[in-house]
């Protein structure tokens, strides 16, 4: 990118009906307020030193060199071609600007723009009655701005990078499932148009409007619970990396009776979510719907009743749409299963980038072997045609940790995908410093290393950035439990499942070892058939464990069996296996005897 400074933007600040520094301080104060630049201090930091900057004059010291080491802390070493912070962040201010301006009030008097081609602020007077953007204009490249974005959705599968050696496999079938992997991949790139409105820069996925919840009852705190819960929705769906949405200012200048088909074809929505709130005696009851703007079908509905505390009126008002945001905004929930349909039936405008990520989650929700290769294969091409894309490089971590923990591939090949792995994980962090997923997926690194402390730091830190999310909650859980902290681990799985509309199996995998512990082992069997309904091989096992807990040895004898064929390490050195979990050894030497009451022959040394 050149680092040429425009003379016509350097002297902004001398044109005559130029704003006053005055005013730009004062925009710019509104802009850093908003919900716009609230999600990520680097934009905000960015923003206010490119500002400032430009208001004292020194427009022509404002490079890409200059900003990394003001803004971003990078060293002098710095070298730009290598780290691309700076043009990836321009690109994302740039956009949320523009973002910003789609919602302009009367309040707002100056715009303020980062011109492509240089990282110099440009100042004008924002004139009254100036027309908002039509719905064509709103509608944005998600990697416009940054070098080492996207070039184009359309690729040609020829030039997919094979991530995976085809040497020994689980299965014989690898060369056939790459085959099929880049020609969907590819024919995806093709047949789904690059589609992306502006809200919550540098995320891709379904768009989402959230019309004002209606109140139903005439009085005004109804009305004001009803408008409270509709900001707090907003606000919870925006911490889930995978939903874009209008703005609040945005979603209260339509009617509660919009036409969802309406918005989807002027505004690019995907989805609208609307509802109601009516107050009864003793009762407040909040009804939503989530509606396809595609077809005007409803895919959703909810319905939650709250006895009213009129001394926690914000304390209902964040348990109610934290209900709502989780039920649509979890990885495995409402809003990317109903997009995962849409993109299969190749018949709504999205992203095939997105669709891998999509792929992705559905692998780690059942840990199927024909997903594996598919998504993996995508996720890399991904990285390559969306270099920005946050939460592609955190599931490329995910998926080259699982090759080797899962031993998806030979042994002698682990060390390779863990390194990628880890790279993967963190440059989704470098990429976006509220990267969830990408925090996630150096948590669990950091376990896989045996590095449990800082494991539950990075963990927890993913879960402070969205504490309403199942899988946030379910990874620290599990992780604790795997260590033997079942006092505290246990009740997060417990919150994860109670807040997931369809939990993975193996959120219930340590609530079954415990039960199984404890004793409990008709209990424990009905978590362990939670996780062996998906096929998972440490369901089986788990399952097997507690029939034979139960003098059930027939069906102990079909669960091994199944065991065996799903994950043949863990029939042939168990103990290796439950370890490549990190799990406390206590735990896996009363999993070993489990098994061989079950009638798992045990070898007699293990390659613990």
């Amino acid at each position: 990118m050149s680092e040429r400074t425009d003379e016509s933007t350097r002297k902004d600040t001398d044109a005559p009906d130029a704003p006053t520094a005055e005013a730009v301080r004062a925009q710019l104060a509104r802009i850093l307020d908003s919900s716009k630049l609230q999600g990520s201090q680097r934009r905000r930091d960015l923003l206010s030193y490119l500002v400032e900057e430009t208001l004292a004059g020194r427009s022509d010291q404002i490079k890409g060199y200059t900003v990394a080491l003001a803004v971003f802390g990078r060293a002098e070493t710095f070298d730009p071609s290598a780290d691309p912070v700076v043009r990836l962040e321009a690109g994302r201010l740039r956009r949320a600007l523009d973002t910003y301006y789609v919602d302009a009030d009367e309040d707002d008097t100056v715009r303020i723009t980062i011109p492509k081609g240089a990282y110099v602020a440009h100042f004008e007077w924002l004139a009254r009655g100036e027309p908002l953007r039509s719905a064509d204009n709103r509608i944005q490249s998600a990697t416009d701005g940054g070098e080492d974005d996207a070039r184009s959705a359309g690729t040609d599968a020829s030039r997919w990078p094979i991530a995976l050696n085809s040497g020994a496999r689980r299965t014989g079938t690898i060369a056939l499932l790459l085959a099929v992997a880049l020609l969907v991949v590819a024919a995806l790139s093709w047949l789904w148009p690059r589609v992306e409105t502006p809200d919550v820069a540098d995320a891709y996925g379904p768009v989402i409007m959230v019309l004002p919840f209606e109140a139903l009852n005439p009085d005004e705190e109804t009305r004001l619970i009803a408008n409270g819960i509709t900001q707090d929705v907003i606000h919870d769906l925006m911490r889930f990396p995978d939903l874009r949405l209008y703005s609040v200012q945005a979603s209260f200048r339509e009617n509660a009776g919009a036409d969802p088909v309406a918005l989807g074809e002027t505004l690019a929505v995907s989805y609208v979510l609307r509802g109601n709130v009516q107050s009864d005696p003793g009762k407040l009851r909040l009804r939503a719907q989530l509606v396809d703007a595609s077809t005007g079908e409803v895919i959703w509905s909810g319905g939650y009743d709250r006895a009213p505390d009129p001394n926690d009126l914000l304390g209902m008002r964040s348990e109610l749409s934290a209900s709502v945001a989780t039920a649509l905004g979890e990885p495995f929930g409402v809003m990317n299963a109903a997009t995962g349909r849409r993109l299969a039936a190749r018949n709504a405008p999205s992203m095939a980038s997105y669709a891998c990520v999509l792929r992705a989650y559905e692998y780690r929700r059942t840990f199927e072997d024909a997903l594996f290769v598919p998504s993996l294969s995508c996720l890399t091409e991904v990285v390559v045609r969306n270099a920005g894309y946050a939460d592609a490089w955190a599931m490329l971590g995910w998926l080259n940790l699982d090759a080797a923990r899962q031993d998806m591939v030979p042994v002698e090949e682990h060390p390779a995908h863990l390194a990628a792995a880890q790279d993967a994980a963190s440059r989704a962090v470098t990429l976006d410093s509220g990267s969830q997923r990408g925090f996630e997926a150096l948590a669990a690194l950091a376990f896989n290393e045996g590095n449990y402390a800082e494991a539950e730091r990075l963990q927890r830190e993913a879960l402070a950035l969205n504490p309403h999310d199942p899988e946030a909650l379910a990874q620290l859980g599990w992780r604790l439990a795997a260590r033997g902290h079942w006092d505290e681990g246990l009740p997060y799985l417990e919150q994860a499942i109670a807040r997931s509309a369809d939990p993975p199996g193996w959120y219930f995998h340590a609530i079954s070892v415990h039960e199984y512990l404890e004793g409990n082992y008709a209990d424990a069997l009905a978590a362990a058939q939670r996780s062996a309904k998906f096929g998972s091989a440490i369901g089986l096992s788990l399952a097997a464990i507690s029939y034979a807990g139960l003098d059930q040895m027939e069906a102990a004898g079909d669960e091994l069996a199944m065991m065996a064929k799903a994950w043949p390490l863990l029939a042939r050195d168990p103990a290796a296996a439950y370890a490549s979990f990190q799990v406390d050894d206590q735990i896996i030497a009363a999993l070993l005897k489990g098994l061989h009451d079950a009638g798992l022959v045990l070898p007699a040394t293990t390659n613990r």
